[in-house]
């Protein structure tokens, strides 16, 4: 499973458990009840948006980098094999010292 999965679950769980908190207090009168659930809502929504942005953003970055690579694909190409080279180097000088 992959970082950015994992993370997208715990922030879906952390949503879920929240809205549950969020029904079991609903019952609850107090002030200090009742702006801590605002402020807890205001928050789920403001955390939404953000990760609704995040989403928007990266499969907008996605296609534009599979329009380049479609339009230039013997530059892509050529762009891959000189960073893994970059890459092997490295990590065979690193190992040698």
């Amino acid at each position: 499973m992959s970082k950015t999965h994992t993370s997208s679950n715990d922030v879906s769980d952390l949503a879920e458990d929240a809205r549950a908190l969020m029904a079991a207090t609903a019952d609850v009168a107090g002030e200090k009840v009742t702006e801590a659930r605002k402020r807890l809502s205001a928050a789920l929504d403001r955390a939404k948006e953000f990760a609704g942005t995040v989403r928007d953003k990266a499969v907008a970055g996605a296609r534009a980098t599979d329009e380049a690579v479609r339009e230039h694909p013997y530059q892509a190409i050529g762009i891959a094999m000189g960073v893994g080279v970059l890459i092997g180097y490295l990590i065979g000088r690193r190992d040698r010292d």
